[in-house]
């Protein structure tokens, strides 16, 4: 237990802290990828961490994506504890809540997109912030997430509004289909929309396993066979139903889900669209009530009507029901008959009831009662007449049920009040009070609530006439009860409300009067609870925000409103890093560290309307600088709710020395510009020429910025360790240091992508009284680099020779190279041959700049190749005949290295003429002045080679 350090006074609270250790193992995971979901439909993406010590403490978690484009480069999207977390890319739709993280216990949440966009596609890392200090086990973990095309489409085969008489049939076809390439299944439902109802009701569905469910209210025509759904071909969904019934009515549509199966097993529902929605009227076999609201004494007549088709040619049995007991019926041959409870109402003549017309029932009581008030329906079998005269009933019709109310002629004196509004904050108590006056027999009492005025109450409690106290399932769960503090007073208690608890409260009450009479009346108020975020508020502040090294800080915490259970979190940002966690004090009083505990002490302070928390930072050093924050959530029905963050304060550390207030003095020294060839060493140079302290020390960085890009090429830190370089730059940059200090880089064999813009940056260091390092300032000088490429030296021998050769006299053709562009030069080598009768030069052969060599002759002729020097060349023709006379020469194809686009060539030569005559006996002359003619009228001497597919390439 630690000393907090203060004395302690009535107005004091000294918070004190136990530290502890966790065995477990941290373990991140998401959803195994990939992910296939559709364009334009959301994305969820759940991640859970097991292992922290604090299971029940509310963790931070992190999302980041890197994109197929360009895998290396994390994009931060959204944070649990940073609002500012995201990059501007997603930042936008962070703020517009189209990308939210939804907390689903303190130790998961869910990453929601609500429609994704092409850009989204890529692969996703969640983080699970850790501030227990130590790190062990996995706290990242990553899915991936492809975003193809909606390809699902459907359509129904009707649109325009239908109008059926009851029992008729109905068919009805659906048009859906999917062209994904991905593996995926269809399900297909119908559905029913009546007018009035929230929501439509499904009639019947083809799952994506291919079984067919009947909707609720459905089942038993499906199982009857009256209602179907077929299908046909690939894409054709079919719903028949045999005989529409007056329920029927409303507006039907058809409904596609397309479904794949995730890596993890489950299946998913990646798009799912409506067809055009078809409006059926169903003319009933009809029934009608005439409502009534009636007082003791008068007459209750009930009407059903039946609304069918040749009526008077067909039998029916017509019976009138309250609840679920039957009064009276009429048979089909309009025999009346009563339920006996209701015989000596008929002998009396109060029950009355007759058919009145083909279609018209009527049914009439009178005087009628109290007790007669209830639900009243109308049952109607069709019957069906045999050969012997019998009757064979058929399916019942029920009318819809109607409400009938039937008050006391007696006046009550009974009255209810309660107040007119109520304002509760959440999580406190809710307190109703409901006042009757003229009581005159035994009373019972309900409460009911709803959330909207358009809603119908739902029960909460009640208590009865003998005292017996009753809670609706829905809040058994919940503290509620009613408390009785006078004899006619009635309250209803119900603690720890929450926002959906605001709406419309009503008291009703029922008396029962000693003559069994029944009076009710009600009384309602509007209760409205205010979210917990709207009355409370977090702030910061201190007394100084700019402090010495050593002094201390005082910083407070001011949360403002109703005293609650609450957990306040201190944390500190330092620079651009994530925010770390100093302490966190739990609504116990007890208090997690996660920074170092003898730098800091707390207090709570208790007001009226507020509570104070100060944080007072010890012994201030630079690691203490930063923007600090206090964080604070209310503990509702045992789920932590936060607060809106308080304000970012920031406390800048200034080091105090003898005196005056330290102030860096690095400078560096200016960089010249540099000019110079390609392929030659170059030496870059920055010096410190002005340093703040002797025992500085000093971290560098060389930039390199080439088409508007910026790249490290190396750095070191404050230690001289290498700390970041690039990969496939080793080979020739390096950096050095030598006395000053002066910092050298080094470039070899300097290539046209090492020109552009030179940044050396260099950071001052130094040490605090608590020993640690801080940055205290930065400097960056600049140069620009200039390479100039070689100019084209490539020179081939142009001396043109004629050769007279005798049959099987082997004859050579050298390719010598006189002068080259660079040492790095690499050569292709073509020879080719033009005939004495034609005008195109053909290539023979070609030796690549990777020695690669290709016979391209494709005659009967031996070639020998020889390559004795660098720059020479040799083709040697084998025993040639005749045929072989003609005009030769060689190309030269001069190529260097650049590290931007590979190889490149840089020149091309041609050597002189080669004119050979292969002689025969009394053709010597001849084929001499053939040769002499080809060379004087030749005109262009380029020929086109085909590459292969070993070849060597370049990017001109």
């Amino acid at each position: 237990m630690a000393d907090c350090g203060h004395h302690l006074e009535d107005d004091f609270i000294c918070v004190l802290s136990l530290l502890y250790s966790g065995e477990a193992r941290v373990k991140t995971e998401v959803q195994a990828g990939p992910l296939y979901r559709v364009l334009g439909a959301p994305l969820y993406i759940t991640c859970s961490v097991s292992g922290f010590r604090s299971e029940n403490t509310d963790k931070h978690f992190e999302f980041r994506m890197t994109k197929p484009s360009n895998p290396n480069f994390e994009i931060q999207i959204i944070s649990s504890h940073e609002d500012t977390f995201g990059y501007s890319s997603h930042l936008t739709r962070v703020r517009k809540n189209e990308i939210t993280l939804k907390r689903l216990s303190p130790n998961s949440v869910r990453f929601e997109i609500k429609s994704l966009q092409k850009t989204d596609e890529g692969e996703y890392e969640c983080t699970a912030v850790n501030l227990e200090g130590a790190y062990d086990g996995e706290y990242s973990d990553k899915t991936v997430v492809k975003v193809i095309e909606d390809s699902l489409s459907v359509s129904s085969s009707a649109s325009t509004p239908l109008s059926l008489n009851e029992g008729e049939a109905l068919t009805l076809t659906c048009l859906a289909s999917s062209s994904t390439s991905q593996h995926t299944h269809l399900s297909v439902a119908w559905y029913l929309h009546k007018d009035g109802q929230e929501d439509a009701q499904p009639i019947i569905s083809l799952n994506r396993d291919f079984t067919l469910s009947p909707g609720q209210g459905f089942e038993r025509r499906y199982q009857a066979g009256l209602i179907r759904l077929d299908k046909w071909g690939e894409a054709s969904y079919s719903l028949k139903m045999a005989e529409v019934e007056p329920s029927d009515q409303g507006r039907i549509y058809c409904q596609a889900q397309e479904w794949i199966q995730d890596p993890d097993g489950s299946w998913y529902i990646i798009i799912q669209k409506n067809a055009e929605e078809m409006t059926l009227t169903v003319k009933a076999t009809g029934w009608n009530f005439t409502q009534s609201s009636l007082q003791e004494g008068q007459e209750l007549m009930l009407s059903c009507n039946i609304n069918t088709q040749d009526v008077e040619k067909r039998f029916f049995s017509v019976a009138w029901l309250k609840g679920s007991v039957e009064l009276a019926r009429i048979g089909p041959t309009g025999v009346l008959t009563v339920a006996p409870e209701y015989s000596v109402r008929q002998k009396n003549g109060e029950l009355r009831a007759a058919r009145t017309g083909n279609r018209d029932y009527r049914l009439i009581l009178k005087p009628v009662r109290t007790e007669d008030q209830g639900e009243y329906i109308c049952t109607v079998w069709p019957q069906e007449r045999g050969q012997d005269d019998t009757f064979i009933e058929g399916e019942p019709k029920d009318s819809s049920p109607q409400r009938v109310s039937v008050s006391a002629t007696g006046v009550s004196k009974l009255t209810v009040k309660m107040q007119q509004a109520v304002n509760v904050a959440e999580g406190g108590g809710l307190h109703l009070s409901c006042k009757v006056d003229g009581v005159q027999g035994q009373l019972s009492v309900t409460w009911q609530h709803k959330s909207t005025p358009t809603a119908p109450f739902t029960e909460i409690i009640s208590i009865s006439q003998e005292g017996v106290t009753e809670i609706a399932e829905e809040f058994v769960s919940r503290k509620v009860k009613v408390m009785r503090p006078a004899t006619h007073n009635f309250t209803l208690a119900l603690d720890e409300v929450t926002l959906s608890d605001s709406g419309v409260y009503q008291c009703a009450v029922s008396e029962r009067k000693p003559n069994g009479k029944t009076h009710n009346q009600a009384q309602t108020t509007t209760v409205t609870v205010t979210s917990i975020d709207t009355l409370m508020g977090v702030s910061l502040s201190s007394r100084k925000t700019r402090v010495t090294v050593g002094e201390k800080l005082e910083l407070m915490c001011r949360v403002k409103g109703p005293h609650m259970p609450v957990t306040v979190t201190w944390s500190v940002q330092r620079e651009a890093k994530t925010p770390d966690t100093i302490l966190t004090l739990s609504p116990d009083g007890t208090i997690s560290w996660s920074a170092d505990q003898n730098h800091y002490q707390l207090r709570v302070e208790s007001r009226k309307t507020e509570v104070m928390y100060y944080l007072l930072v010890i012994g201030t050093s630079h690691r203490e600088g930063g923007s600090y924050q206090c964080n604070v959530s209310v503990l509702l029905k045992n789920v932590h709710k936060e607060l809106k963050a308080s304000n970012q304060l920031s406390v800048i550390k200034i080091m105090k020395m003898l005196s005056p207030f330290l102030v860096s003095r690095l400078d560096v020294s200016p960089i010249p510009a540099l000019t110079t060839n390609m392929n030659t060493d170059i030496t870059i140079t920055c010096s410190i020429i002005t340093k703040t302290s002797e025992s500085s020390l000093y971290s560098i960085t060389w930039l390199h910025e080439e088409n508007a890009g910026n790249k490290t090429i190396v750095s070191l830190d404050r230690n001289s360790i290498v700390t970041e370089s690039q990969v496939d730059l080793r080979q020739r940059i390096s950096m050095r240091r030598s006395k000053g200090p002066t910092f050298e880089l080094i470039i070899r064999q300097a290539r046209i992508s090492d020109k552009g813009l030179y940044t050396c940056k260099v950071g001052e260091w130094l040490q605090d009284p608590r020993g640690e390092w801080y940055l205290l300032s930065t400097v960056s000088k600049s140069t620009v680099l200039t390479i100039t490429e070689p100019e084209n030296n490539l020179s081939v021998s142009k001396k043109d020779t004629a050769m007279n050769i005798s049959r099987n006299q082997d004859f050579t053709f050298p390719c010598n190279i006189n002068k080259q562009s660079s040492n790095e030069s690499k050569f292709q080598v073509t020879w080719f041959w033009q005939k004495e009768i034609e005008t195109k030069q053909r290539p023979i052969f070609t030796v690549y700049r990777n020695s690669t060599l290709e016979d391209r002759f494709g005659e009967n002729v031996r070639l020998r190749y020889d390559h004795p020097d660098p720059s020479q060349f040799s083709l040697t023709f084998l025993n040639p005949g005749p045929d072989n006379s003609g005009l030769y020469f060689c190309e030269v194809e001069e190529w260097l290295p650049s590290l931007s686009r590979g190889w490149r060539k840089v020149a091309v030569e041609k050597s002189g003429h080669f004119n050979v005559s292969v002689l025969t006996e009394g053709r010597h002359v001849l084929t001499h002045l053939v040769i002499s003619l080809r060379k004087n009228s030749s005109s262009s001497l380029w020929a086109e080679s085909v590459p292969m597919n070993n070849k060597p390439s370049g990017d001109d």
